[in-house]
């Protein structure tokens, strides 16, 4: 599973140019997901993403999380951070998960970002989604399970 998280001042994200999903202050998640990933890995993933000390304090320092600041999430389903570029040209995403686990997983993203007291907004899974933002900082991270949860 891969988060590509992005500090936000605001985003939004659009399908056949109609907004679904809105935030102000917050974190924009493009999520990823294997077809070797479970629950598990979802629990992990999305207790380190809450977690995460990435917004500035009094002085200036990234030492708040998004529950200390009050912030919001937008969390867009994304195969393509499973793109295998190695060989030629055109991108393979056999990696990614099958769309029906897939779509799965990222519900269960949400709701679990969810129970933990946050206001979460999301895209589409499997559409043509449109994404705006105003990127804070830039402040842009990659979590990977590979490197988050202990096999």
């Amino acid at each position: 599973m891969r988060f590509v998280i992005q500090r936000v001042k605001e985003a939004h994200v659009s399908v056949n140019g109609q907004i679904i999903g809105q935030i102000g202050h917050g974190l924009l998640v493009f999520v990823g997901v294997a077809d070797s990933d479970n629950r598990q890995t979802a629990d992990k993933m999305t207790d380190k993403l809450t977690k995460l000390r990435i917004f500035d304090d009094a002085d200036g320092k990234t030492n708040l999380s998004i529950s200390d600041v009050g912030g919001e999430f937008l969390v867009i389903s994304q195969f393509t951070l499973y793109a295998d570029c190695r060989k030629g040209n055109r991108p393979s995403f056999t990696l990614a998960g099958k769309p029906d686990m897939a779509e799965e997983m990222y519900e269960y993203i949400i709701n679990a970002i969810q129970k933990k007291g946050f206001h979460v907004e999301h895209g589409e899974f499997g559409a043509d989604m449109k994404v705006s933002l105003l990127n804070d900082g830039p402040f842009t991270l990659l979590l990977d399970s590979e490197d988050i949860v202990a096999k």
